[in-house]
């Protein structure tokens, strides 16, 4: 059975999670990128090292085109939060199990995610809308409830995002993101105060299950860092039913979905940002070896089509603490510690390096700032919070400007 992967740069979930998976289930892969070379090196040595061929996957014609001269596909999917329209658009032009091209396009656009949920009557977020090249000064003729939180529409990984408190400081930032990414449409939203959560679903098109979620603890603002996340097995019955109706709403229902939403005082939860996809920076991998459950093969069987069982067999007694490790300049990092694997009083405690020694970064202030992730698992959640700061303690990470 072939599986056309679609794919931009590559990824640890791919890498390690979604191609181990596809040789376990038996499928011949092939990757279709922008970047075959650096797909082609990340897989070199790779058990079964899947076909890599370029081809423009930001345009589904393209990818149709190309796999109808390829040869015929079992399954079409994606991990890639730029992808999940064209890739849904490609799978359904074959017949093949998709997600509709409606969800994913509302998933990835935030501000039709906003408008699709008021128009639902379940949730009505402030917001306003800043075309590409647009004159940031045209939102001052509206009442803006500040502080807002500024954003690309389309964005991924807290890039360029960041909570803005009145009108100069905001047409600063529109300036300044517009410098960046030229072309690119912004989102204002209202700044919703509560706790930050995660939910964590499988779904094959009938039936769609929750497997848990993450409690997220955030840098200070104006920045939204992700540095603390800690497994939640299940998250309060009226919470999960308020966020699953939105989903509900925006057409969520095959393959992987991470959703982040804010718990408000009262109970309210309200939906943050939908990515219909896998949850990253290794969280993924970590949910698969907490749960117990071949997570990755779950989420390719629901695009070959087949059901999800009725029971996944997920254990509920593991915790998880995850902290990252972040750059506080611009420099070169000059020191820091290996990969390594630890066992500490009941603690599987794991380090992984993000960021190689050598390399020179700016200070993004995003999660590209990541220098190395420790992860803490075990029964006993304040011995992985103990076990994860002592970690980080007794290490030390150099930053050279």
């Amino acid at each position: 059975m072939r599986l056309y992967l679609l794919a931009v740069n590559p990824t640890d979930s791919v890498t390690d999670g979604f191609l181990p998976a596809a040789r376990r289930l038996g499928l011949d892969v092939t990757v279709l990128t922008d970047h075959a070379e650096a797909h082609r090196h990340a897989y070199t040595g790779l058990p079964g090292a899947p076909e890599v061929l370029e081809c423009d996957v930001h345009d589904f014609r393209e990818v149709v085109g190309l796999i109808s001269r390829h040869g015929i596909p079992d399954a079409v999917f994606s991990n890639s939060d730029h992808l999940q329209t064209q890739c849904a658009l490609a799978a359904a032009y074959f017949g093949l199990p998709a997600k509709d091209w409606r969800a994913t396009l509302r998933a990835k656009n935030k501000a039709q995610l906003r408008r699709d949920l008021a128009a639902a009557g379940l949730d009505t977020v402030w917001s306003a809308e800043l075309a590409p090249d647009q004159d940031p000064a045209v939102l001052l003729k509206s009442v803006i409830p500040f502080p807002v939180v500024v954003k690309p529409r389309e964005g991924v990984a807290s890039e360029d995002v960041s909570l803005v408190t009145g009108p100069q400081e905001l047409l600063r930032r529109c300036a300044q993101v517009q410098h960046r990414r030229a072309g690119a449409a912004l989102v204002l939203e209202e700044f919703l105060i509560g706790e930050l959560y995660t939910l964590e679903t499988l779904g094959d098109g009938r039936v769609r299950q929750v497997i848990g979620g993450f409690r997220t603890t955030l840098s200070p603002p104006p920045d939204f860092i992700e540095e603390v996340l800690e497994f939640v097995p299940a998250h309060p019955r009226p919470v999960v039913d308020q966020v699953l109706a939105q989903l509900d709403a925006i057409g969520v229902g095959l393959g992987a979905c991470h959703t982040e939403f804010i718990v408000q005082p009262d109970g309210r939860a309200r939906i943050v940002e939908v990515n219909y996809r896998a949850i990253g920076d290794h969280c993924d991998l970590k949910l698969a070896e907490i749960l117990g459950i071949p997570y990755f093969e779950h989420v390719l069987n629901a695009h070959l089509g087949r059901p999800l069982p009725a029971d996944l067999g997920a254990r509920t007694d593991l915790r998880a603490h995850t902290r990252a490790v972040c750059a506080d300049r611009a420099g070169t990092l000059t020191a820091a510690p290996g990969p390594c694997d630890l066992h500490v009083d009941g603690v599987h405690l794991s380090y992984r390096p993000v960021r190689a020694v050598g390399e020179r970064h700016e200070h993004y202030r995003t999660n590209r700032d990541y220098l190395g992730i420790v992860w803490a698992i075990g029964h006993d959640q304040d011995a992985l919070r103990r076990t994860a700061t002592e970690f980080v303690a007794a290490n030390r990470w150099e930053i050279t400007p």
